[in-house]
């Protein structure tokens, strides 16, 4: 059987733990919501944004946003590009 000071141990391990699989959703969260009113600061302003996707950079003008789900953008090679919101690293905008 466990001494109590391991016990503690395992109990405040387990506690660290939580609380850091709680903030760092937290921050994903924040992460989410910073690309939203990124994009539609885009969208509003009319204005180019590089959208970075899996390594790969994507620019273009924001055209529509589905909140949550997807942004469609549109440039000079293709007329119409969608991208899930989930899948987007990061975003550069002017």
């Amino acid at each position: 059987m466990p001494s109590q000071p391991f016990r503690a141990r395992h109990v405040l391990a387990a506690l660290v733990v939580a609380c850091a699989f709680t903030s760092g959703l937290a921050h994903a969260m924040d992460a989410e919501q910073g690309i939203e009113q990124a994009l539609n600061a885009a969208l509003q302003d009319k204005r180019g944004i590089t959208l970075y996707v899996n390594g790969q950079a994507i620019s273009g003008a924001v055209t529509r946003i589905e909140p949550g789900r997807w942004v469609e953008l549109r440039n000079q090679q293709h007329g119409r590009i969608l991208v899930r919101l989930d899948r987007i690293d990061g975003i550069a905008a002017p």
